[in-house]
């Protein structure tokens, strides 16, 4: 039952989430804050873990390819998830690099780093609190190859201070001729999968307003015609009795968050959705001999080629989880695949089913991340003494629609009472979740009032620490037999 805050208003109103990875636990979160009646089911042991989350995208710098508004989206979206979800982040800038052998032209990125740095601005005068990427004016410094040959003579600070500290172990390490200028260093911060993972589960433990399902597969859905109610019938493995239990719940609205299996959900629920699924996979490895506090480093390229993009994202302890956009390191020759007319669920190959769902080849996974330091060491020649730190961070992300190079999505509506995220990007998850309280309310399923202040909206959530979420957050890494560096954040 939900009261109502504001009038003590008493609705019956119930919401089913399927999925409990980053879009279906923030949607639960956003739900039971405000007092919804929110049952989650996760087929997993854990809540969010999915794809190889590492970046924050606070712009989408990282791919040139996208339009300007997704670019936008990414940004506003990624300032609140920051506001949200302060201990997932990574506080670190991003710098992007332009290899002489590449196609492309670092000037082309300036209108829309201007753009962004405006829009920027543009948030903070209207809300001091969106001033989370640090002050506007810096959010991104242009470098020439005479001032990183300045930089390079310098001692690496112990902490950076400021945007040139940064800089320091990139142009020490970057063979500076092999470049063209201006190099990009931007604040697109990083993000934690594993923090992302304590936060949800920590908050939604502290709500009764939310029951969280884990180890529940959704096997049927029934919708009443009259009602619009959906019962969801599910399996949860029950470790006392050591044996499946079969249950059912009755919900007034139903939201497929099932990630790359979302298909399946719209195949019970009878209501299709054009769409792609990719698989991917980033690597983790140890720098014994790194020096310095890094900021992450990417290495345009053309996506899919032996000379696709290189992505290098520091942890503590010498940690970096590497991609490479190559089909021989993050990308997978038939990874991509789409849904059909009969199917709305996109069928990857059984190798794909069986890394999701069991585990990678011993071989694999040290042919792959050896090939992902040798890419990257193509670049900064130092990192080729780095080793196999971990299993890679892998998963299988969907995609809406018809566009590979979509990025910013986050959810759409269909049928009635039914909705399903499609987030591409972990930033977009809060934005789906805003969306589903408009609905909601739209519907008069829920006349719960919002504040308009996403802090006020998230009292439990915020009222963590970062010692709870970090503590936690290694305990995940651990279990899902990560180095537990991934989960920290680099103590300054």
């Amino acid at each position: 039952m939900i009261i109502n805050k504001t009038n003590n208003t008493k609705t019956l109103t119930k919401v089913g989430i399927v999925g409990g990875g980053v879009a279906g636990s923030t949607i639960a979160l956003r739900l039971a804050e405000i007092g919804v009646d929110v049952v989650l089911f996760e087929e997993g042991a854990s809540l969010v873990n999915g794809p190889p989350i590492c970046h924050l995208h606070a712009g989408g710098n990282l791919y040139r390819e996208i339009s300007d508004q997704q670019c936008l989206d990414l940004l506003k979206q990624s300032i609140d998830t920051l506001r949200v979800f302060p201990h997932t982040a990574n506080i670190r800038p991003t710098v992007i690099a332009v290899p002489t052998r590449d196609n492309g032209e670092p000037d082309a990125l300036l209108p829309r780093l201007e753009l962004l740095q405006q829009t920027y601005q543009n948030l903070v005068e209207s809300d001091e609190n969106n001033k989370v990427l640090g002050e506007p004016s810096d959010y991104f410094k242009l470098y020439d190859q005479a001032t990183l040959t300045k930089l390079a003579a310098k001692a690496l600070p112990t902490t950076p201070a400021t945007l040139d500290d940064w800089m320091i172990p990139v142009a020490k390490n970057l063979n500076l001729d092999e470049f063209k200028y201006p190099i990009v260093l931007v604040q697109e911060y990083g993000l934690s999968v594993f923090r992302i993972a304590a936060t949800a589960s920590l908050a939604l433990s502290k709500l009764n307003t939310c029951q969280v399902l884990t180890g529940a597969k959704v096997n049927h859905l029934e919708q009443n015609d009259s009602t619009q109610q959906w019962d969801i019938h599910f399996q949860q493995f029950n470790t006392e009795l050591q044996d499946w239990v079969t249950g059912c719940e009755q919900v007034d609205y139903l939201i497929n968050a099932c990630g790359y299996r979302t298909g399946t959900i719209d195949n019970m629920a009878q209501l299709p959705r054009e769409r792609m699924v990719e698989f991917k996979a980033a690597y983790v490895t140890h720098w014994k001999n790194s020096q310095g506090i890094w900021p992450e480093v990417i290495f345009h390229g053309e996506r899919g080629t032996p000379n696709g993009m290189a992505q290098l994202t520091p942890y503590p302890d010498g940690y970096f989880q590497l991609h490479g956009m190559t089909e021989d390191i993050t990308l997978f020759s038939k990874g991509l695949v789409h849904s059909t007319a009969t199917n709305a669920q996109p069928e990857l190959s059984a190798p794909f089913i069986k890394k999701l769902t069991q585990a990678w080849q011993e071989n694999e996974v040290t042919l792959r991340s050896t090939r992902a330091i040798h890419h990257m060491s193509q670049f900064v020649p130092e990192f080729s003494t780095a080793t196999v730190g971990g299993l890679p961070l892998f998963g299988a992300q969907q995609i809406p629609g018809q566009d590979a190079t979509l990025r910013a999505a986050d959810i759409s509506f269909d049928g009635m009472n039914y909705a399903r995220t499609e987030i591409v990007k972990a930033s977009s998850a809060l934005s789906a979740a805003n969306a589903v309280v408009e609905k909601l309310q739209s519907l008069g399923l829920i006349t719960t009032s919002v504040s308009g202040s996403l802090e006020a909206d998230f009292p439990v959530t915020l009222s963590l620490t970062l010692s709870q979420v970090e503590h936690f957050a290694e305990q995940l890494a651990e279990q899902r037999n990560y180095p537990s560096a991934l989960a920290r954040q680099v103590a300054f």
